[in-house]
């Protein structure tokens, strides 16, 4: 038995004669900007009202350079039980979901066991949680000392 073919609705054909539905204006309606040739309005196109987005006032500004970090805490490397931490392990232990501009360490909660950790950034507190384990805090794309 052969597959069925996907759907696909028939494209409207318009300007074949009055009876077809779609005849005379071919559903353009009477005159007016959108009956002529050529015709091609804006999305945003408020049928000359002031647009939206320049009714809405402005504020602030927006920093094209800005750099959005993953964030993980030092009681989520605890759970995962491992002794390397990289941005790979996390990624595929499903703590984050992409190494945005980078990986940063953050303080919160405590380490038992020792480990190194790979990031692009440490908090001052997650640093010295993981030297006070025996781990080792590696700064990744930067020389180490």
């Amino acid at each position: 038995m052969r597959a069925k073919k996907p759907y696909q609705k028939r494209r409207k054909r318009v300007g074949r004669g009055r009876r077809s539905g779609h005849g005379k204006t071919s559903c353009r309606g009477e005159k007016g900007q959108g009956a002529r040739s050529g015709v091609a309005f804006r999305p945003d196109f408020e049928g000359g009202q002031t647009p939206y987005y320049r009714r809405v006032p402005k504020r602030g500004f927006t920093n094209p350079t800005r750099k959005e970090y993953a964030v993980v805490n030092l009681d989520q490397l605890e759970s995962l039980g491992q002794a390397e931490i990289t941005p790979d392990v996390l990624i595929s232990s499903g703590v984050i979901k992409k190494v945005e501009s980078g990986l940063k360490i953050l303080g919160r909660g405590k380490l038992t066991r020792k480990m190194n950790v790979s990031a692009h950034r440490f908090s001052i507190e997650a640093k010295k949680a993981i030297e006070a384990a025996g781990g080792q805090a590696v700064l990744i794309g930067q020389k180490s000392e």
